[in-house]
């Protein structure tokens, strides 16, 4: 006989839900800056507030690392075709799990756990603005996101609470604007 399941943490986050602010009216379906923001689930991440939205203000995409996917792609593509967002925030942060994680070793740990190999890929690469200028370069690239006017990069520092430009790109004209230095 297996033991019941607990529930306990998601109860605890659901009961929250009672303390929260109602909002007047619901938000529209499209965003209304016309961008999407790809980051990272890190919980730490307070992304409308390090961004300054509100609600409505842009579709938020979260993964591990901002790693640009398949799923990403895909939410892109919806979010562009169906929704009208053009421009596309990659927003990944300094002190992030993803940098240091060994993709590798993850790999042979679930396949030695359950019996099957995971098929996702995941290169780390501890310099976080390397990550933030593949990701935009994925994206400007990205033969499905057709209708991408400005992939831009930035850097968050948890420390500081700061952004950072790092990079961006106009898919249409496939020009790149290097490593730029300042705030976003």
């Amino acid at each position: 006989m297996s033991e019941p399941l607990s529930g306990d943490r998601i109860d605890a986050v659901l009961a929250r839900s009672g303390r929260r602010r109602r909002r007047a009216s619901p938000a529209a379906k499209t965003p209304r800056t016309g961008v999407a923001v790809l980051t990272c689930m890190d919980a730490r991440l307070d992304v409308h507030r390090i961004l300054g939205l509100d609600e409505g203000d842009a579709h938020i995409i979260r993964n591990a690392g901002g790693a640009v996917t398949d799923d990403v792609v895909f939410a892109l593509v919806v979010s562009q075709r169906l929704l009208g967002t053009r421009e596309i925030l990659v927003m990944h942060h300094r002190d992030c799990a993803a940098g240091a994680l060994e993709a590798e070793e993850l790999a042979t740990a679930v396949e030695k756990d359950t019996g099957h190999r995971p098929p996702w890929r995941f290169e780390a690469r501890p310099d976080a603005a390397l990550r933030v200028w593949e990701a935009v370069r994925a994206l400007s690239f990205a033969p499905y996101l057709v209708d991408t006017e400005l992939v831009r990069g930035v850097l968050y520092d948890e420390h500081t609470d700061d952004l950072t430009a790092v990079c961006e790109v106009a898919p249409a004209k496939r020009s790149v604007a290097g490593l730029r230095h300042g705030s976003a």
